[in-house]
């Protein structure tokens, strides 16, 4: 890193960080974590009860790492994350993600730190056609954002819920808060049937699409 860049580094991490919900990623978060730390020293990685070397490797990484010590799900590992740093704003990424840079953090950060928009939403582009089309079809479910942290933090439910992704919607809506969607050139991830085996990874997507489909559900029980 030049020492410009270590100054910008400096002068955005009190003010930026990066934070990383993450269930058993030891192959990748290493890899987003070391993109993050170009942006900002302050990496946040939350390990959802992970049963692999997730919470080590993040921690060799160079991030600050909480461990929850049973997979509760991507909203409370978020919250948790969140929790950790006072930062003012937050770039949320998942950590399966390949071919992310520094730019792609920037392109995200940049309109919410200008003011223009209350959150930026990462949607891929060219990365592959799995994570393409799969990204295209819900990018209101997109895992990469920016915003400020205290808004992020007020949203109902966003820690009791698995997947946080509904909520925050909802919170926009709500809120009258200005988004737009910002394409993350070459950037794809790891889908999960090829993580975890065809069978176990078809098993974990449709769970997590059963979850997303019932959260309306549960907010009117609520």
């Amino acid at each position: 890193m030049s020492g410009m860049q270590q100054a910008q580094t400096q002068e955005t991490g009190a003010r930026v960080a990066v934070v990383i919900p993450a269930f058993n990623e030891e192959e990748t978060v290493a890899g987003v974590i070391r993109v993050a730390r170009e942006l900002t020293p302050e990496v946040v990685v939350a390990s959802d009860g992970s049963s692999d070397r997730t919470a080590q490797v993040a921690r060799e990484a160079g991030a600050r790492v909480v461990e929850l010590h049973e997979n509760r799900g991507k909203g409370p590992a978020l919250q948790a994350a969140l929790e950790a740093t006072c930062a003012e704003y937050v770039v949320m990424l998942d950590a399966d993600l390949v071919g992310l840079t520094r730019e792609h953090l920037e392109q995200l950060l940049r309109p919410v730190r200008a003011g223009e928009l209350d959150m930026a939403i990462g949607v891929f582009e060219g990365g592959s056609f799995a994570s393409d089309w799969g990204n295209r079809l819900t990018p209101h479910l997109s895992g990469q954002r920016a915003c400020r942290r205290d808004w992020l933090l007020s949203v109902p439910r966003l820690g009791e819920e698995r997947w946080p992704e509904p909520p925050i919607t909802d919170h926009l809506r709500a809120t009258g808060a200005r988004w737009d969607y910002v394409e993350l050139g070459q950037v794809r991830q790891v889908l999960k049937e090829t993580k975890r085996g065809f069978w176990k990874g078809a098993r974990a997507r449709t769970k997590m699409y059963a979850d997303l489909l019932t959260y309306k559900r549960r907010k009117k029980r609520g």
